[in-house]
């Protein structure tokens, strides 16, 4: 199993984020954290760089679940979705796969959120 779940979308940077806010709404979550890599490397190391755009998504009922069978799981949290044009244009969606991440922390009580976490962040692959 990999950390991540990718797809290839046939759309454009902007649209492609547009698809995945409107999934990860579909499926309870928000975006709480936009990191934008293209304009934080121009403005700190004068870099040109492509579109390279990491959202954190939050549901906020798991999140708050997990947070009371594990209190220091907010050093994961959010979930972390990528979108990225690659130089040949190909737009790329990309999602943390909590199983593998949560497998980390030794706590049994977190698989079946991570689990559902999981699944919820695969539907949203899927449907874009």
């Amino acid at each position: 199993m990999s950390y991540h779940n990718s797809k290839i979308l046939s759309t454009s940077f902007d649209e492609a984020i547009e698809k995945v806010t409107g999934a990860l709404q579909a499926e309870g979550f928000g975006i709480i954290t936009e990191i934008n890599l293209k304009d934080k490397f121009k403005e700190k190391l004068g870099v040109d760089f492509r579109n390279y755009k990491i959202l954190g998504a939050c549901n906020p009922k798991l999140a708050f679940e997990a947070i009371q069978k594990e209190a220091n799981i907010g050093v994961m949290l959010p979930c972390n979705i990528l979108v990225q044009e690659h130089e040949t244009g190909r737009v790329e969606v990309t999602a943390i796969n909590p199983m593998e991440t949560m497998a980390a922390v030794e706590n049994d009580q977190l698989q079946p959120l991570a689990q559902e976490v999981s699944q919820k962040l695969q539907k949203v692959i899927s449907a874009l």
